[in-house]
């Protein structure tokens, strides 16, 4: 399936969770949050929304630093 990954054209099996794709990318899930299809998806929601065709997803990390 064709989506878009913080503005870039990605591909992702079909039966793809937002939590699966997290752990593919490597992220720590503490550390992001995820805007999906221009909303902001609470964690405990990630393993329910399952990707779709053409599905916009931007991960927002957090940085730390001074």
């Amino acid at each position: 399936m064709n989506v878009k990954i913080n503005g870039r054209q990605e591909t992702v099996d079909k039966d793809t969770t937002i939590a699966k794709l997290i752990s593919d990318k490597g992220f720590t899930p503490e550390h992001i949050v995820v805007e999906y299809n221009l909303k902001i998806v609470p964690k405990d929601e990630w393993g329910k929304i399952y990707i779709g065709e053409d599905d916009r997803i931007e991960i927002v990390s957090f940085v730390g630093g001074g």
